[in-house]
């Protein structure tokens, strides 16, 4: 007998938690339909479970969710807030910062502005991306397709085409982008109004990474939820291209990061330097997704991501305000404020 429930959700920070969550529950033989909501931070599931409980049916299905990060209750838990991840998450987030300065007055990364974002920064803010939750669905579909082969005795080679093949995407398709934005040719100020655009979009990226306002996660930008979806079911086909054609397929996943690189390139004029742009922000991904691969490490687990994401949120809120101030300095409109 059909029956549905609605459970509450911990730990959902934007679409890409969404579109794991109806994902990695939609494969579970007893659900036959599941809809997320980010809004509500509730999952409806239906399915039959027989004479379970709805507790013991949330315990089950958070045994799924876990390893991404995830749990399930019938009753709606009140948000709180661990305080104690900012113990760690400012002291790192401020090394972090340091380092980028550094780096900064080295030449090697450059935010001054959008059309000066060089291939150091790309690569940092894939480095930063790849601990957040925003790739929890690219671990989750990496994780995926280490499971699929590994039943088969093929672990290495299926992983090895995943990662090319987001590299190669990222190249190309960042050049594409590159070659449409040369193609309206932005003038000084459409990219200072571009740069506030993707500032705006960081910020209230970072503050739902923090976790501590829940209502910010209804202002973020994303991607239509229906083409992460059909991302993810490409995981489902058994071929030896498919951990390719997912990889190429992360392109268009709905990360903020992504995007925001994305919008970004669109200043840089050429294909050649678009698609070292994304190619770079695919490579700064590349350490921790590599890892869990290879590893089978779930760096996204429970236990961690409060203070990865945490660290990741200070960090990204910095970038975006560093790359919103100096913006308006570029315009005129506020005297200079960072020397670097």
């Amino acid at each position: 007998m059909m029956k549905t429930y609605t459970f509450h959700v911990g730990g959902m920070h934007c679409k890409a938690c969404v579109v794991l969550t109806e994902s990695e529950l939609s494969d579970v033989a007893e659900v036959s339909k599941v809809k997320a909501s980010l809004e509500h931070l509730s999952v409806e599931v239906t399915g039959e479970f027989g004479d379970k409980e709805p507790e013991h049916i949330a315990r089950d299905l958070s045994e799924v969710l876990k390893p991404h990060g995830y749990t399930l209750s019938f009753e709606k838990q009140n948000h709180s807030v661990k305080w104690s991840d900012f113990k760690l998450a400012v002291p790192i987030s401020i090394g972090f910062i340091l380092l980028f300065i550094i780096l900064q007055k080295l030449g090697v990364v450059n935010l001054i502005t959008a059309s000066d974002v060089n291939y150091g920064t790309a690569f940092v803010i894939g480095l930063i991306a790849s601990v957040s939750t925003c790739m929890a669905v690219v671990g989750g579909l990496v994780l995926s397709v280490s499971a699929n082969f590994a039943k088969d005795g093929n672990r290495i080679k299926p992983q090895i085409f995943f990662h090319i093949g987001r590299l190669v995407s990222f190249l190309i398709l960042g050049g594409v982008i590159g070659m449409i934005g040369s193609a309206f040719q932005l003038s000084t100020g459409g990219v200072i109004i571009l740069g506030l655009f993707v500032g705006v979009v960081m910020f209230i990226l970072g503050i739902n990474l923090l976790d501590v306002f829940p209502w910010a996660k209804k202002l973020q930008l994303t991607t239509p939820a229906f083409i992460g979806k059909r991302v993810q079911g490409f995981r489902k086909i058994n071929h030896t291209l498919t951990p390719l054609m997912i990889g190429v397929a992360t392109f268009f996943l709905p990360c903020g990061f992504t995007q925001s690189m994305q919008i970004y390139t669109l200043t840089a004029g050429s294909f050649v330097t678009g698609a070292f742009l994304m190619f770079s922000f695919a490579v700064g991904t590349l350490p921790v997704l590599a890892l869990i691969s290879f590893s089978s490490l779930g760096v996204h687990n429970k236990l961690k991501s409060g203070l990865f994401f945490k660290t990741a949120g200070l960090i990204v809120i910095f970038f975006a305000i560093f790359n919103i101030i100096n913006s308006l300095v570029i315009a005129g409109w506020i005297p200079a404020i960072f020397n670097f």
